[in-house]
C-alpha cells in the first residue's frame, strides 16, 4: 500500500515510518525538513509546514496514498487543513490521537467508551498541559467529520522507546545504570503503564493492512513502581513516601512517569486495552523495553531531571520522618 505519515522523522512517526517500510509498504512522510532525519533513503521525503494550513500543504496536492497516517496533529489548524486537503486523496485517515483526551476520569480502568474533554476552540494554537487534552479532542471530532466512515483514532499512553527525545523513561534506565543509592516515589506500590512505541507502530501497521476503523486505546502491562525498580536493575533504592513529594512541590517533570495512586490523572495509568488486543495489538515484554531502550541510551549523556542535591536531601527527609 502507499502510506502517507504526517511527521514522520522523531519518535512515534519514525518507528511507524520505518515499520511500515519493512512491512513492505511504500512509504511517504511529510515533515517541515527541520529535525534529524535518519530514515532509510527508501522512504520519499514531502516539505511543508502544517501550522501555514492549506497554503503549507502544497506539496500533498494532485497526489494519493491509500491511507495518511497523522502523527503530528495537536490543533484545529493543522488537522483541518490536512483532512480537507487529503479528503478525496486518501482511503483511511489514522490519528494518532492521546489518553489525554479523557482528562481524569474516576471510573477505572479507562476504556473507549469513558467521556472526553470539553473540546477546545479551534482558533486556539498553544499546546501546553492544559491545552494539549482538549485540543487532541477536538482534532478528533474534525478528523470523524471529514472521513466518517474512513478515520482510525488511536489514543496512546506514555509511549517509551528508542529515539525518545523526552528522556522521561530513559531517566530512570540511567540512574539505576550509576548503581548509587537512588530516590523510588512513594512506597512501591503505585502503578505505571505505558506503551512501547514498536508495539504502536505494528498496531499502525494491523489497522492499516486489515482496514480497521473505530477508536482504540493503546496501554501496555499495569505493573507496581517496586516491579519497575526490579525491572531496571535499581540495586539501592531509597523509597520517599508521595506526601513528602508533594510538599516538596516536585512535579511530573522532575519524577517523570510517577503519578501516585488515585492523586490527579493516576487514572490515566489503569487503562484498558482490551478493545485494542482484541484487533490486534502485541506488547512487548517490559523486560525487552529495558534492554532495547538502554542500549540505544548507552552512549548518551544522563538526562537532567532531578538534580542530585535534590534527590539526596529526600531521602534524607524520608529518613528523618521514618
Amino acid at each position: 500500500m502507499n502510506v502517507l505519515v504526517l511527521g514522520g522523522t522523531q519518535f512515534v512517526g519514525r518507528h511507524i515510518a520505518e515499520t511500515l517500510l519493512a512491512a513492505g509498504h511504500a512509504v511517504s512522510v511529510f515533515t517541515r525538513g527541520l529535525t534529524p532525519d535518519e530514515l532509510p533513503a527508501a522512504i520519499e521525503r514531502l516539505r511543508g509546514d502544517r501550522d501555514l494550513g492549506t497554503a503549507g500543504l502544497h506539496v500533498l496536492t494532485d497526489r494519493s496514498w491509500d491511507v495518511c497516517v497523522d502523527v503530528s496533529g495537536y490543533t484545529a489548524r493543522q488537522v483541518r487543513a490536512s483532512a480537507e486537503t487529503l479528503r478525496s486523496s486518501v482511503k483511511r485517515y489514522v490519528f494518532i490521537s492521546a489518553i489525554s483526551v479523557y482528562g481524569d476520569p474516576g471510573q477505572r480502568p479507562v476504556q473507549e467508551t469513558h467521556p472526553l474533554l470539553a473540546s477546545a476552540g479551534e482558533d486556539v494554537t498553544e499546546v501546553n498541559g492544559e491545552t494539549y487534552g482538549p485540543l487532541k479532542v477536538t482534532c478528533e471530532n474534525i478528523v470523524r467529520e471529514i472521513f466518517p466512515d474512513r478515520f482510525t483514532v488511536l489514543r496512546p499512553q506514555v509511549v517509551i522507546g528508542p529515539h525518545d527525545p523526552s528522556g522521561r523513561y530513559a531517566y530512570w534506565l540511567q540512574r539505576a545504570m550509576q548503581g548509587s543509592e537512588m530516590l523510588a516515589p512513594g512506597d512501591g506500590s503505585d502503578h505505571l503503564q505505558l506503551i512501547d512505541v514498536r508495539d504502536l507502530a505494528r498496531f499502525v501497521t494491523t489497522v492499516i493492512e486489515n482496514n480497521i476503523g473505530e477508536t482504540f486505546n493503546l496501554a501496555g502491562p499495569r505493573f507496581t513502581w517496586a516491579d519497575f525498580m526490579q525491572l531496571i536493575g535499581a540495586a539501592r533504592v531509597a523509597w520517599v513516601p508521595a506526601d513528602l513529594i508533594q510538599a516538596a512541590g516536585l512535579t511530573f517533570m522532575e519524577l517523570p512517569l510517577y503519578r501516585p495512586e488515585r492523586g490527579p490523572r493516576s487514572s490515566l495509568m489503569d487503562v484498558s486495552n482490551a478493545r485494542a488486543r482484541a484487533a490486534g495489538l502485541t506488547l512487548t515484554d517490559p523486560a525487552a523495553s529495558v534492554r532495547e531502550v538502554r542500549a540505544w541510551i548507552a552512549d548518551r549523556e544522563p538526562q537532567s531531571m532531578l538534580s542530585p542535591a535534590r534527590e539526596a536531601e529526600l531521602i534524607r527527609l524520608a529518613r528523618a520522618g521514618s
